[in-house]
């Protein structure tokens, strides 16, 4: 645990207080966003979970994260830092599960910062005088842990890819063309899915549906990183 923590604290100082003030913007842009723009498009539709504001929320900490794990490896590789941190003596575990908690938090947590400004935004912009937090409560838990899923997912896979990139920006294209990938395959699932089946699902029983669809993929993706993110395979 020391070791994860000592990463975790290595990982958001090089990714929070080393960052240029441009890279704040796509951040500040989400929490824009889902915080104020959005909320005000909606209004009261975004207290009661729409399809189309539980698509976003899910889909916001996915892209979030393929934008910046790319860096996680191949990042070191590129500023020559890759050599000196398998030299110290952090464990591979510590290693691969600091960088993915790290990204894990970024994109789970300005999600949830968005959540919070859009719930003050909305009961501000609706001006009826009581104050209401999302409902139906049980779909705003499964929307939270579907999106959490969908962060672990394109951590790990971020960090696979990386692991076999040359450079940062080849492994954002690589998760660029993967997310394309998982989109379509996602519409594919749905269209083979027989429509009297779907017909019978309900708003909360829809999310539990894709939170099952993505644990199996997120187990195998951790399987596969915790078998490929070794020491003697980096070098």
């Amino acid at each position: 645990m020391n070791d994860f923590w000592t990463m975790v604290w290595k990982e958001t100082k090089d990714s929070v207080f080393s960052s240029r003030r441009s890279e704040f913007i796509i951040p500040l842009m989400v929490i824009a966003i889902m915080g104020i723009i959005i909320p005000w498009q909606f209004g009261r539709l975004w207290i009661s979970l729409s399809p189309a504001m539980i698509t976003i929320v899910c889909y916001i900490p996915f892209f979030l994260t393929t934008s910046y794990i790319g860096d996680a490896v191949a990042g070191e590789r590129e500023r020559h830092t890759l050599e000196t941190l398998l030299a110290s003596r952090i464990s591979d575990r510590a290693i691969l599960w600091g960088k993915i908690t790290v990204t894990i938090a970024y994109a789970w947590g300005l999600t949830l910062i968005g959540l919070l400004l859009g719930l003050v935004a909305a009961n501000l912009l609706s001006g009826q005088g009581h104050w209401e937090f999302y409902h139906p409560i049980d779909i705003f838990l499964e929307m939270l842990v579907l999106s959490l899923l969908a962060s672990l997912l394109s951590a790990s896979a971020g960090v696979l890819i990386s692991l076999r990139a040359a450079t940062v920006r080849q492994a954002q294209q690589t998760m660029a063309v993967g997310t394309l990938i998982l989109l379509i395959a996602i519409v594919l699932i749905l269209k083979s899915v027989p429509s009297g089946v779907l017909k019978t699902l309900n708003e909360s029983q829809f999310l539990l549906f894709f939170i099952g669809g993505l644990t199996l993929p997120n187990l195998i993706l951790v399987g596969v990183l915790s078998a490929t993110f070794q020491r003697s395979r980096l070098i």
